[in-house]
């Protein structure tokens, strides 16, 4: 009987294969609705202020398209600097290039508004108003993108719990 228990259990052992999580898959825990809603309530309200603003500015068209792609930029880079850090937390290979270049990418487009902001003919209420919309914008970026990654996490969590309910 102690021979049928081991060979059964050394059976069990090989029915599936294991599948190692990440650190922060055992971790982390799903985002509440409440905290996307809010994440992504704060990007829309930081970019749509951000381009009402420009909208109703006095600004000549190449500035306003100059800010614009500023913030582009911003979102894309941001959102690049947290995978790539989330990236290398998780142990998944990120090369020290992309890396680099996305953390030079965050801190040009930051430089480049400050400089556009610094040198502009804007009342100081306006540029601190840029600046804020700007800052919203890209945290929330990170937040959205966060979420989004953590969302995904769960999924596939899920698919490979049931995957593991039904070898084939």
């Amino acid at each position: 009987m102690e021979q049928f228990s081991k060979q059964k259990s050394a059976s069990e052992s090989f029915k599936s294969p294991t599948v190692k999580k990440s650190v922060s898959a055992e971790n982390s825990q799903k985002p509440t609705s409440a905290f996307t809603g809010a994440s992504w309530a704060c990007l829309v309200t930081g970019i749509v202020a951000f381009c009402v603003g420009l909208w109703n500015s006095d600004m000549q068209l190449n500035e306003r398209g100059y800010y614009f792609t500023i913030l582009l930029f911003g979102l894309f880079a941001a959102i690049s600097v947290q995978k790539s850090v989330r990236d290398k937390m998780e142990g998944l290979k990120v090369t020290d290039l992309y890396y680099g270049l996305s953390w030079f990418a965050i801190l040009s487009a930051l430089c480049l508004l400050v400089i556009g902001l610094w040198n502009a003919e804007l009342a100081l209420s306006e540029k601190g108003f840029y600046g804020m919309s700007y800052l919203l914008s890209l945290f929330a970026s990170v937040s959205v993108q966060k979420n989004t990654r953590d969302n995904m996490i769960e999924v596939s969590d899920n698919v490979n719990s049931n995957q593991d309910n039904f070898p084939l």
